[in-house]
């Protein structure tokens, strides 16, 4: 509140950093369960395309760094394209991942030695991901106050880690393990 009970209105920009944030939290959210529990077995076959695990652990915030590269363009296109509400945020998001992801994955395909089923879980997981950051900003882009975003968004991030601890302790995701 500024002087004499008025409300301050947040920038255009500030907001847009906001929301930004917000799809970079689901989809955060999201790829750890998907990579983490529900395909972490892909993860555990010795390949000469994949790090050995414990580098591969390592390097885990550059690869959540490169999504906030694609929140952000999904947030600019929802807005240019005027998307304001969550199904067509979350079929926006749904399309650009399986076009990003379905060049990704095809380019990979040519010229490494990465298995059919980690190409395809990719593909499923990041388009399935840039699908809720989709939503995600079409919701962001209807409603007055983020605030509420934020909680489910926590929400999302707390379920997503007891669900891939459960999985793993259940023993149907192996647990990352480092020699």
């Amino acid at each position: 509140m500024a002087e004499g009970g008025t409300r301050v209105i947040a920038s255009p920009l500030r907001r847009s950093v906001g929301l930004g944030a917000l799809v970079w939290l689901s989809m955060i959210a999201v790829d750890f369960l998907i990579h983490a529990g529900i395909l972490a077995s892909l993860y555990t076959q010795r390949s000469p395309f994949l790090l050995p695990p414990e580098l591969a652990f390592a390097l885990i915030p550059l690869g959540y760094l490169s999504f906030l590269l694609l929140a952000i363009l999904i947030v600019w296109l929802a807005g240019a394209l005027k998307v304001a509400n969550t199904r067509s945020g979350f079929l926006l998001g749904l399309k650009l991942g399986a076009l990003i992801w379905g060049a990704f994955v095809m380019g990979l395909a040519s010229i490494s030695t990465a298995s059919s089923a980690l190409l395809l879980g990719w593909f499923a997981g990041q388009t399935l991901e840039m699908g809720i950051g989709g939503a995600v900003a079409g919701y962001g882009l209807q409603v007055a106050r983020l605030r509420p975003l934020a909680l489910r968004i926590g929400l999302l991030l707390l379920a997503s880690v007891i669900l891939t601890i459960l999985l793993q302790s259940l023993g149907f995701a192996p647990a990352a393990q480092t020699r």
